[in-house]
C-alpha cells in the first residue's frame, strides 16, 4: 500500500511499514514539515497516498471527508506515551492493513484495535 507518514512519525515508524513491504513517503522528505493540513492531505491525494498521522484533526470526518482521499489512519496514543506505544499502534495499523483496505476509510487505531469511520448513506 502506498502510505504517507505524517512529520510526527520518525525513521524507525517508516521502516516498520517498509519491512511489511509498503510504499512509504515522508513529510520532511518532501519537505511538508508544518504545511497546512489541507496541502498536506491533498498531496495525499494527488499521490494516491493514505496519511498515516498522529493528528488528531484528521479524524474529523466533516474537514476531511474519508471517501474523497486515499484513506486516513489516526494514531491515537495513550496519556504519555512511551515509544513501545507508538511501535504498538504501528503494529496494530500493519495487522489491519494485512487483513483489510484502508482505502477510502478513515481507521482510528488504538492499541490492540482500530475503530473505522462509516459514512452515513446519503440519498440523492
Amino acid at each position: 500500500m502506498k502510505l504517507k507518514l505524517d512529520e510526527n512519525l520518525g525513521r524507525r515508524v517508516a521502516a516498520l511499514f517498509r519491512q511489511e513491504g509498503h510504499d512509504v513517503s515522508t513529510v520532511p522528505a518532501q519537505g511538508l514539515c508544518s504545511a497546512h493540513d489541507r496541502v498536506l492531505i491533498e498531496t495525499c491525494r494527488s499521490e494516491q497516498r493514505c496519511l498515516v498521522t498522529l493528528d488528531l484533526e484528521f479524524g474529523n470526518s466533516l474537514l476531511f471527508r474519508p471517501s474523497a482521499y486515499a484513506g486516513i489512519a489516526v494514531l491515537r496514543l495513550p496519556p504519555k506515551p512511551t515509544p513501545e506505544d507508538l511501535v504498538g499502534l504501528v503494529e496494530t495499523l500493519l495487522d489491519g492493513l494485512a487483513h483489510g483496505s484502508l482505502e477510502g476509510k478513515l481507521w482510528i487505531v488504538q492499541r490492540g484495535r482500530i475503530r473505522e469511520y462509516q459514512e452515513p448513506d446519503v440519498e440523492r
